[in-house]
C-alpha cells in the first residue's frame, strides 16, 4: 500500500475512534459504560439517555464514516475510500481514544457507504429500518445489513480491493455482534426498547 493510502487509512482509524456514544452522554453527565449493556453504541444510548441524544450519536457516527471515506476517495481513490471507511469502522469498534471499548460499527459503515455508493447506502438504511421494525431487535437489523453489505457492493460493480474492504466491514460488524448472536440463539436478546424477551 502506497504512503498516501496508508496515511488516509490511519486518519480514518483516528476519525473513527472519536466515539460520539461516549462523548455526547458524557456532556450530560452520563457514563454510558455504566448504563444498560455498557456498550457505547446508539442502541444503548437510546435505552439509557433517550431518542434525541441517540439521534445525535447516530448522526455523529454516520458523519465520521463518511468523513473517512471522503478523505480516502478524494485524496487517493475509490479503493482507498473503502479502506479508510473500513478503518473508521474499526476505530469505532476499538477506539484508541476510549481504551479500545467501542460500539459495533453499523452507523459508521452506513456513513462510508452513503459517500462511496449512495444508492446502496440508502438501500441498507431501508433494510435496517425495516428489519428493526419487524424484529424489534437492533442486532437482527444490523446483522442483516452486514450480510447484505459485501454482495450489495459487488452488485453495484465494485471489485478488487474495494470489495475486499467491504467484506472486511461485514466481518467486523458480525464479529462485534457475536454476543448478540448467542443471545438470539438462546432467546434472551433484548428488544430495541430494552424490554426483556
Amino acid at each position: 500500500m502506497e504512503p498516501a493510502a496508508l496515511a488516509v487509512v490511519a486518519a480514518g482509524y483516528a476519525i473513527g475512534s472519536v466515539d460520539f456514544g461516549v462523548i455526547v452522554p458524557r456532556l450530560l453527565g452520563v457514563d454510558i459504560y455504566s448504563h444498560g449493556s455498557g456498550n457505547p453504541g446508539a442502541s444503548n444510548v437510546l435505552r439509557s439517555v433517550g431518542k434525541p441524544i441517540a439521534a445525535l450519536v447516530v448522526l455523529g457516527d454516520i458523519g465520521k464514516g463518511m468523513g473517512a471515506a471522503v478523505l480516502g476517495d478524494l485524496l487517493v481513490g475509490e479503493a482507498a475510500g473503502f479502506a479508510a471507511g473500513m478503518a473508521a469502522v474499526v476505530g469505532h469498534c476499538w477506539p484508541i481514544w476510549h481504551r479500545l471499548r467501542g460500539g459495533k460499527g453499523v452507523a459508521a459503515a452506513g456513513g462510508m457507504t452513503l459517500w462511496l455508493e449512495p444508492l446502496l447506502g440508502l438501500g441498507l438504511l431501508v433494510l435496517w429500518v425495516g428489519a428493526a421494525a419487524l424484529a424489534r431487535r437492533a442486532s437482527i437489523a444490523s446483522l442483516a445489513l452486514a450480510i447484505a453489505y459485501a454482495p450489495g457492493t459487488a452488485a453495484f460493480g465494485h471489485r478488487e480491493w474495494s470489495l475486499v474492504w467491504a467484506g472486511a466491514v461485514s466481518a467486523v460488524i458480525v464479529l462485534r455482534h457475536r454476543a448478540n448472536i448467542r443471545r438470539l440463539v438462546t432467546g434472551s436478546e433484548y428488544s430495541i426498547e430494552g424490554k426483556a424477551p
